[in-house]
């Protein structure tokens, strides 16, 4: 589909600059433009690529300055980053969807499958699933026994969701993920260790994504809970029985242990680090790789191990850094004293 530059500007609340009629049918970042493809620039370091960009369309922040003539037509907005977000879910919006079910798809008689879903092949649907109206699921894909998912769904290939997790509406889940394998609870005896059942399931509610080969565990009793609007990035670990709040991000590689509370709107970095049985408060924003030993309150921005506000940090680790150079000062200090002592 094309849109012109006018009825981008209509949608999006900005400005014409140059050719209203010029249309586009992509997007492309504003380093790599051609004909027929929208760009954005939100940060000012990229103005330059502006006077060269071969893309029809730009959507440039108003607060950044054109000093040089452009051939593109520029759309002035109050946040271009955002903008470009809205039209991205516009573009995702008018696309095709699949539909339909495939013959070498597996369904149990006893599951139910909404209307408009779309069973790739070599998916398995359990005994007593219910799938949601417009749910896709894609090629081997596993849905257990009992499974809960809600409309407007997207389960992607190799996707697993063991028995009786529940998921709401909207929920996508990427390639590879595992919901609802067994938490890691064992209990040491003289002869090893005994596994401690886990009878618990995975409550996700609406508007999450979880990226792929990310795995949320099962819990012991009740239900390991994903809350409404979460953003899980690739390979995080969310470890049994814990609660992550609503609308909190992680980046990839995040680990929660568990019994954790995670509070609503947090952020952590990569490779974040939560240690089990503690609580973070709401608003919390972690620095990558960032080790959490012990609770946290609200609205605090910290990062290291254990986390401290980000001033302390870089300032610790730029001492660090001179350790070398401070020990030989010491020891050389050291030597000069005790010969003044000898003397």
């Amino acid at each position: 589909m094309e849109f012109s530059a006018k009825q981008i500007a209509g949608v999006l609340g900005g400005e014409v600059i140059g050719n209203e009629n010029a249309t586009v049918n992509t997007f492309s970042k504003i380093e790599e433009g051609r004909e027929g493809a929208i760009s954005f620039l939100a940060n000012p370091k990229y103005t330059h690529f502006l006077y060269e960009t071969k893309s029809s369309i730009v959507l440039i922040d108003k607060k950044i300055e054109v000093t040089e003539p452009v051939k593109t037509t520029l759309i002035r907005v109050e946040n271009a980053y955002d903008c470009v977000a809205k039209l991205l879910q516009m573009y995702e919006s008018v696309r095709p969807k699949k539909t339909g079910i495939s013959e070498k798809a597996s369904i149990a008689e006893s599951a139910k499958v909404g209307n408009d879903c779309y069973v790739g092949a070599f998916a398995v649907i359990g005994e007593n699933a219910v799938v949601g109206e417009g749910t896709q699921i894609y090629p081997n894909a596993v849905i257990g026994d009992g499974v809960q998912i809600g409309s407007g769904c997207k389960i992607y290939a190799n996707v697993t969701i063991y028995e009786g997790c529940k998921l709401g509406n909207n929920v996508t889940i990427h390639a590879g993920s595992v919901i609802g394998a067994d938490g890691f609870g064992f209990a040491p005896t003289p002869n090893g260790y005994d596994k401690i059942p886990q009878i618990g399931i995975v409550t996700i509610e609406d508007d999450v994504e979880i990226g792929a080969n990310t795995c949320v565990d099962r819990s012991t009793m009740g239900s390991t809970y994903i809350r409404k609007g979460v953003k899980l990035d690739n390979l995080v670990q969310i470890a049994h029985n814990t609660d992550i709040g609503a609308n909190t991000v992680m980046s990839a590689q995040v680990g929660v242990a568990g019994s954790t509370k995670v509070g609503e709107w947090c952020m952590f970095g990569g490779q974040v680090g939560i240690s089990g049985h503690i609580k973070i408060g709401n608003h919390v924003n972690l620095g990558a790789q960032s080790g959490v030993p012990s609770s946290l309150k609200d609205n605090q921005t910290l990062i290291g191990t254990p986390p401290m506000e980000p001033k302390p940090f870089f300032r610790s680790t730029a001492l660090f850094q001179r350790l070398p150079e401070l020990y030989a000062k010491l020891n050389a200090l050291e030597a000069e004293i005790k010969e003044i002592k000898n003397k």
